[in-house]
């Protein structure tokens, strides 16, 4: 299984960039925004006056004229969240953009799945532990999850719950392949048949942020306020850029404009407390968030709580607009976090293991590599199989799905995909050729989950290979980096970082990345885990690191790098932080 990388430069169309440069764009981020498909500068404008229109989204009208009656009667409500960042941040804005709007006290509660006890989504045991709470609801109101869930759905249809489904998950398909829809009240999903919206890749909070502009526009039209005096709810948008970005989804323009106005908020200090406490325990400085900031620092903490403890932890430092109390929230986030960064460090190297252990066997019978990995070892923790599957994914360029035993014996799955093979439709595949292996299964193109039992997990390994084998071509298992070409070294500043850092990157969006060829000068392990180099480029000696990498380079070297800031006693060092290299 070969890894070795193709770097690939992108195409910089010259009328986009230089009508970019004409809206007023630095030449250097008109090149980088042009090679990624923005084309005028009206394209730069971020503002909110820009997003898409509540209306397009499907449902989000009926929903909200379904939650302003309950407002209005005073009908208790319960938010059902997931165990994830996007699932915490969801819920925290529908908790407080209901208040908002006018719900009183006590009216939302919300409840969270325990990822080993309950499963995923909305289930039947969900719905009763709902109809076991006093006052007993009336709604149940689901974010980021509940497209899939038709047992539980029905449940609740039984017991006189009406369900409000908020989702961004692709729902089920039938066995004719049709769509399989729950039977809620309304559904809200862009991802949804029949439904319109040019953003397919809302986040769960961002299509929770869209109902509630929705209900915002129902009650002024009922005379609850007017335009005047209505909520503020942009309030809530640094919720939305965490949980967007931490979701990883595809940051379109729509999405993109999202994370900015939530960025921008940040930056101005106009943050809630527990966004606040959760840049503090993370030692990032918010007068310069950026998109990384919530995908590496905050999102990861907030996870920690749903993979190793209990969600709440999160929801609740979400929701406090008590200082101290969200401090000592982010506090032991920060700690479960640790806790996960051990785990995940001593199943990454057991992984690791497995997966040479595979190939030096397939290579000693003279056979290639998969083209999906399958691993499973009962060691493995469920709460952090996605991140190891992820890890893997990056290292084998494969679709990797990672299992852990769950409380109830069964395991539990979850997988990462490579650009061009979508995961969900390959497992949908699977339950259709191995009928009976997958006791359910969802999820999206590039992130999927499934459950099996651990006697089936033979005939599914067998099956998404074969599934991985029939949709990848050769030139879709080959690993490319694509970069934005050569940096010239007038760029080398800690201005031009700041300028980078200060856009919205993401999926989609990339991250910019840089390649010239330099000369490798010295390199020596840092940490035991990370090369790090000096190099020569364009007559000057620079700091480079390759994080996780500890193969030393040959002498020469076409380096792809992204730029970043080392920062020491006040001092800032513009330093090459690697992608990839190959030989020159």
């Amino acid at each position: 299984m070969s890894t070795s990388p193709t770097i690939r430069q992108r195409d910089v169309p010259p009328r986009s960039a230089w009508a970019l440069e004409q809206a007023g764009c630095p030449p250097l981020l008109a090149r980088l925004f042009a090679a990624r498909g923005l084309g005028s500068g009206d394209e730069l404008d971020d503002g909110l006056g820009r997003l898409l229109p509540p209306a397009e989204l499907a449902g989000a009208d009926e929903a909200a004229r379904c939650l302003a009656d309950a407002l209005e009667r005073g009908e208790p409500i319960v938010v059902v969240a997931d165990y994830d960042c996007d699932g915490a941040t969801a819920c925290a804005v529908a908790l407080r953009g209901l208040r908002l709007l006018g719900a009183r006290p006590g009216q939302v509660r919300y409840l969270v799945p325990d990822r080993a006890v309950h499963g995923y989504g909305l289930t039947p045991a969900i719905v009763d532990l709902a109809l076991a709470l006093q006052p007993r609801p009336r709604w149940l109101l689901t974010v980021d999850n509940g497209i899939a869930s038709l047992d539980g759905i029905a449940h609740a249809r039984e017991h006189g719950l009406a369900v409000i489904v908020t989702d961004h998950h692709l729902p089920a398909l039938g066995a004719d392949g049709r769509p399989l829809l729950p039977p809620a009240r309304v559904i809200v999903n862009p991802n949804q048949p029949g439904c319109g919206f040019p953003s397919k890749h809302l986040a769960g909070v961002g299509v929770m942020f869209y109902v509630l502009l929705a209900l915002r526009a129902e009650r002024r039209a009922r005379g609850a306020f007017d335009a005047a005096g209505q909520p503020r709810l942009d309030s809530l948008l640094d919720l939305v850029a965490l949980g967007t970005v931490a979701d990883v989804v595809r940051l379109d323009a729509n999405n993109r404009r999202l994370v900015a106005q939530g960025l921008r908020r940040i930056r101005q200090g106009r943050m809630h407390a527990g966004v606040a406490a959760l840049f503090a325990v993370a030692r990032r400085e918010p007068a310069r968030a950026g998109a990384g900031d919530f995908g590496y620092a905050l999102g990861p903490r907030i996870n920690a709580a749903g993979r190793l403890s209990d969600m709440t932890l999160g929801i609740e430092c979400l929701l406090s607009d008590d200082p101290a109390q969200a401090a000592r929230l982010a506090a032991e986030l920060d700690a479960i976090n640790r806790e996960r960064r051990v785990l995940e460090t001593g199943m990454r190297t057991q992984a690791a293991s497995l997966v040479d252990g595979l190939l030096a066997r397939l290579a000693g019978e003279g056979r290639d590599g998969p083209a999906a990995l399958t691993l499973y070892d009962p060691a493995f923790h469920e709460g952090v199989v996605g991140i190891v599957a992820s890890r893997l994914k990056d290292r084998l360029h494969r679709p990797c799905v990672v299992f852990a035993r769950g409380q109830d014996g069964l395991l539990k799955g979850s997988g990462r995909s490579i650009a061009g093979f979508h995961l969900r439709d390959a497992l949908d595949l699977v339950s259709k050729r191995r009928p009976g292996v997958l006791r359910k299964f969802g999820g999206h193109a590039m992130a999927a989950g499934c459950t099996l039992a651990e006697p089936d997990l033979p005939a599914f390994e067998a099956a998404f290979a074969e599934v991985a084998r029939e949709g990848l071509s050769p030139a879709l298992l080959e690993r490319t980096v694509l970069s934005d070409g050569p940096l010239a070294a007038e760029h080398f500043t800690p201005e031009t970082v700041q300028a980078i850092e200060a856009q919205v990157w993401g999926p989609a969006f990339e991250p910019p990345v840089f390649c010239d060829v330099v000369d490798v000068v010295s390199q020596r392990l840092v940490g035991e885990r990370h090369l790090k180099l000096g190099v020569q480029h364009a007559g000057a000696l620079r700091d480079a690191i390759w994080f996780d990498r500890q193969e030393p380079l040959p002498p020469r070297v076409r380096l792809a790098y992204r730029l970043g800031l080392d920062e020491f006693n006040g001092r800032q060092r513009v330093q090459m932080l690697v992608v990839e290299a190959v030989a020159a």
